[in-house]
């Protein structure tokens, strides 16, 4: 396994997820990729974006819960 390929781990912080990311990108970039990889590094950057894009919403619908409850507090 190397640094590509790590298993899944939801316990992944976004920033994490983003540096593998920008190294996946690299590397297809640079043409350092094996032809034989590209598909297994292509998947990977998807379950990341998907594991970033789920985090966003996480923290997006606690944003917006933290301020629903803080406008509700000023109205009472």
């Amino acid at each position: 396994m190397n640094e590509f390929t790590t298993p899944p781990d939801e316990s992944l912080s976004y920033g994490e997820a983003m540096e593998e990311l920008n190294r996946i990108l690299a590397a297809i970039e640079g043409d350092a990729v094996d032809l034989d990889e590209l598909g297994e590094r292509v998947a990977r950057a998807a379950e990341l974006i998907r594991m970033c894009r789920e985090k966003i919403d996480q923290t997006e619908f606690q944003v917006r819960t933290i301020i629903e409850e803080l406008d509700g507090r000023d109205e009472g």
